[in-house]
Order: C-alpha cells, then structure tokens, then sequence
C-alpha cells in the first residue's frame, strides 16, 4: 500500500483505541525496550514526546524510567522549526519546562534548555503510524524525522515504535526515507538487515 492510504488508515484504527487501550501498549512497549536495550548507561537517548490529541504512544514510562534508573543517560527531545522542517534538539530534566506548539508536541521553553548535538545521539526512538516488514515507517508526511535520522551518525540505533504490527510493505518508498534498525510492538520486537 502507498504511504497515503497507510497514513488514513492507521490515523483513523490509531484514533479508535481507547485512552486505556493506548495506555497498556505503551506499557508494554516501555517494557519491552528495557528488556532488549543492554546498554542504555552512559548514553544520549533521543525521545518523542506523545502528541496526546493524535493518540501516541506514551512515551513518559520510558522516560521517567531513565531518569529513575539511568543516571548516566541524557534524554533528548526535539523542538520544530516549521519554516525550515528541521529539529533541534535539547535535554530534557524532570525540571525542563514543556509548552505545546501549534501541533500539540511538547517542547522545551526557555533560555535554560541544554542544546543537544545530533552527532552525539547513540539511539533514537522514532514516531510513526505504522511500519513495514523491511523496517519502512509511514510518519506524519512533513519528513521531520527522515532529516533528522539522515543526520545522525551511522551507528546511531533508530528504534521505531508501533502500536501495531508490521504491514507486509509500504510500495512507495523514496531514497530519503531512512529505515529504521529496530521497531517495537506491545507483542514483538523486529530487528531490519541493513542488506
């Protein structure tokens, strides 16, 4: 199927679950990346913050995690500049003061945000609506994150994370669309050849 179509069909299943519903996958899937990520410590984590209006993965499990147990891991978030469809990128501390743009993202204010380099990102958790079994991903269609993935250094994990399971394939993928590495389901954890 064509990105198009997977972006209304997987919006519209995404806005059907229950608040509850979204709730326990997201559990689940916070579950699930602890049990594969054997070397969180000493690393930056960059995360997406859910858009709660859009019905995301709720990423704050994951988050208040690290802070509780990762001491040595700084957590990144993204702030977007829509003129230029670019991110930027900043720590994000229990004491970080969030404010939703006009998209519903929680973003950092203020002068006391820690800029972050992407060059020094280990592992990406990255947003989508749904994904393919070669570790495609249909996002929200602005291209946010395919800059932002190609940006990043080579051995830097992209990790995806999915309410639902795969689809067989996504028929239009373009060069600039970056794979991901890894994708997270409540049930199954899929990791993509590079080949």
């Amino acid at each position: 199927m064509k990105k198009a179509e997977l972006r209304r069909q997987f919006r519209q299943l995404r806005k059907s679950l229950p608040t509850e519903e979204i709730d326990i996958r997201s559990r689940q899937i916070a579950q699930r990346f602890f049990e594969q990520q054997c070397t969180i410590g000493n690393s930056t984590i960059h995360l997406f913050l859910p858009i709660l209006r859009q019905h995301e993965i709720d990423t704050w499990p994951i988050i208040d995690q690290l802070w509780r147990n990762f001491p040595d891991v700084r957590v990144a978030i993204s702030v977007t500049d829509s003129e230029t469809y670019r991110l930027s990128h900043y720590q994000l501390t229990p004491d970080t003061v969030l404010a939703q743009n006009r998209w519903g993202i929680p973003e950092p204010i203020g002068q006391s945000s820690i800029p972050i380099q992407t060059s020094t990102l280990d592992l990406v958790l990255v947003p989508l609506l749904i994904f393919d079994q070669q570790g495609h991903r249909v996002g929200y269609g602005g291209g946010f994150y395919d800059r932002f993935l190609a940006d990043c250094r080579p051995d830097c994990l992209k990790i995806g994370l999915s309410l639902f399971e795969p689809i067989d394939k996504i028929t239009d993928v373009e060069p600039t669309d970056v794979p991901l590495d890894v994708c997270i389901t409540p049930q199954h954890t899929y990791r993509f050849s590079k080949e």
